[in-house]
C-alpha cells in the first residue's frame, strides 16, 4: 500500500459499481469504499478485494456500512429507512455492520463508517437509547479489529452529535465529516461546525451542493459538481488545514448517471489538486 502524504486526494467508490482500475485512472491512490446491503461478504470476496488493491497499490482508508432498504429521496423518507432508527431492521443492520467490519479487518483496513440514521435531540427519547447502545456495540465489535468507527454528519446539527458522542463514551468513535450533507439536510454551516466538532473528525468526504427549497421544507437540496455548489470548498479546505485534519480528502459525487458521476470525479480531482497546490 503506498505511504500517503497529508491531505491527500482521494475518492469514495463503490464495490459492484465501480471498477478500481477506472477510479486509479482518475489519478488517486487511495479512497473510502462503499459496500452496498446486498453484497455477499465472503472470504472470497475479502481475498480478491485484497489482492486487487495491492495490484494496484491502492489504499482504502475507510470501509463504508450501507443497507438494504436505504431510500434517500426526501427528509421524511431518510427519517423512516436509513441507518440505525427504523425499528425493524436494526438487528440485521446491526450483524451487517459486524460483517463490514470483519470485511474490512479482512482486507487490512482500520476505519469503518455509516450513516446511522437521524438522532433524536431528546437524549430520553427511545430510539436515542436503542441507537447509542447498538453504537456503542458496534464500535466494541471495531475495537477488538483494531478499528475506528466513524459516524456521518448531516443528518443533525453538530452540537447534537458531540452531545451523542459523549454520551456513547467510546475512544474509537468519531466523525466522518461531509460538509455538503448539512446543507444537503440545513442543519447548519459547515465550515462552523467543523470549529465544533474538529477534535472528533476521523475521516472527511468533500462533496457541494445547495440548501433545501425555502418551499419544501421536507425536500433534501441538491448535490452540485465540486465548486459548484454552497459548501464553499476552498474555506472548507482551508479549515481542516486549521483544526489539524491530516486524513485523505475523499471525493464523493453521486449522480444517477455513471458517465456523468465518473466524469464529475474525474474534473473534482483536477479542481481539487489546483487548489490545494495553490494553497
Amino acid at each position: 500500500m503506498p505511504t500517503l502524504t497529508e491531505r491527500e486526494i482521494g475518492v469514495m467508490f463503490w464495490a459492484g459499481r465501480d471498477n478500481l482500475q477506472e477510479i486509479a485512472s482518475l489519478g488517486v491512490r487511495c479512497g473510502q469504499l462503499g459496500i452496498p446491503g446486498d453484497l455477499d461478504l465472503n472470504v472470497g470476496v475479502a481475498r480478491e478485494w485484497k489482492s486487487a488493491l495491492e495490484r494496484a497499490g491502492f489504499a482504502v482508508v475507510t470501509v463504508f456500512a450501507a443497507y438494504q432498504g436505504e431510500d434517500y429521496a426526501d427528509i421524511p423518507t431518510v427519517q423512516r429507512t436509513v441507518g440505525f432508527i427504523p425499528h425493524e431492521t436494526r438487528e440485521e443492520r446491526e450483524h451487517r455492520t459486524y460483517q463490514v467490519s470483519d470485511f474490512a479487518a479482512a482486507i487490512g483496513v482500520g476505519s469503518i463508517a455509516t450513516h446511522v440514521g437521524f438522532i433524536p435531540e431528546d437524549a430520553t427519547h427511545p430510539d436515542y437509547i436503542t441507537v447509542r447502545e447498538m453504537v456503542r456495540r458496534v464500535a466494541d465489535h471495531a475495537a477488538g479489529q483494531g478499528q475506528t468507527f466513524a459516524l456521518e454528519t448531516g443528518q443533525e446539527p453538530a452540537h447534537v452529535l458531540q452531545r451523542f458522542f459523549q454520551d456513547v463514551s467510546r475512544p474509537n468513535i468519531g466523525i466522518n465529516f461531509d460538509p455538503a450533507n448539512m446543507i444537503l439536510y440545513g442543519t447548519g454551516d459547515p465550515i462552523e461546525a467543523l470549529s465544533t466538532l474538529g477534535p472528533l473528525v476521523l475521516s472527511v468526504h468533500v462533496k457541494d451542493g445547495d440548501w433545501p427549497p425555502r418551499d419544501h421544507p421536507q425536500a433534501l437540496g441538491k448535490e452540485r459538481p465540486l465548486g459548484q455548489g454552497s459548501v464553499g470548498i476552498p474555506r472548507f479546505v482551508k479549515k481542516l488545514k486549521e483544526i489539524g485534519f491530516n486524513g485523505p480528502l475523499n471525493i464523493e459525487r453521486e449522480a444517477e448517471n455513471q458517465q456523468e458521476r465518473i466524469a464529475d470525479i474525474r474534473n473534482a480531482v483536477v479542481y481539487l489538486k489546483n487548489l490545494t497546490t495553490s494553497a
